[in-house]
């Protein structure tokens, strides 16, 4: 499956998901304590790159308001009209990650919560190499999957049918690493969303640093 199919089924999916996704994940405190670490570090008025923006909440709302510039991309149309009309001092962008010119080292921080779980490893190691390139040197990454050592399976999530990709938790570390960023911390947790049709999940947090 190419790159651009891939993008096209995660949009389907949270097309379809729409608000129920922030619902489902608004309780998460481990992501609130990754955003207030990533906060903690940046210098006023830093530029932020939010790879599947999602909602826009809690993310680039909790950046934003902390004076932040920050640029939001999401294939879903939907999850971006909904982030442009909750977060309007935000910026967000419909587009494919994998299709947008990064500059190198434009970026203070980057954001990359659960956004790369239905795309390839191939896709995912690519990309992370970039967004570790669009860093300016001593910026800051902060990232979070569904540690499994899985490929290409079928999965039921929020009641959607998607297929989901991802690494053991050491090995998505390890991958990390390799894209040239330095894992400062790992932390794992396990959630369960505020949703009917979920289940508990295992969360990876990695908060890095570009050398």
């Amino acid at each position: 499956m190419t790159d651009e199919s891939q993008a096209q089924r995660a949009a389907a999916v949270f097309d379809a998901l729409g608000i129920a996704y922030e619902r489902a994940f608004a309780g998460s405190e481990t992501h609130r304590a990754s955003l207030a670490w990533l906060v903690g570090r940046l210098e006023p008025g830093s530029r932020v790159l939010d790879v599947g923006s999602g909602t826009g909440r809690p993310t680039a709302e909790t950046l934003a308001a902390a004076g932040h510039g920050v640029l939001g991309i999401d294939a879903s149309p939907v999850m971006v009209d909904l982030a442009t009309r909750q977060v309007p001092d935000a910026a967000f962008q419909h587009a494919d990650i994998h299709q947008v010119p990064l500059q190198d080292g434009a970026f203070d921080a980057v954001c990359v919560y659960f956004s790369l779980l239905q795309m390839s490893r191939t896709a995912q190691e690519t990309l992370v190499r970039r967004l570790a390139r669009a860093l300016r040197a001593g910026g800051s990454l902060v990232l979070a999957t569904v540690p499994a050592d899985v490929e290409d399976v079928e999965v039921v999530f929020m009641g959607q049918k998607v297929r989901a990709t991802s690494y053991a938790a050491e090995d998505f570390t390890d991958m990390v690493a390799a894209a040239g960023l330095k894992v400062l911390s790992a932390e794992t947790v396990l959630f369960t969303p505020d949703h009917p049709d979920a289940g508990h999940e295992p969360h990876l947090f990695l908060r890095c640093a570009r050398e």
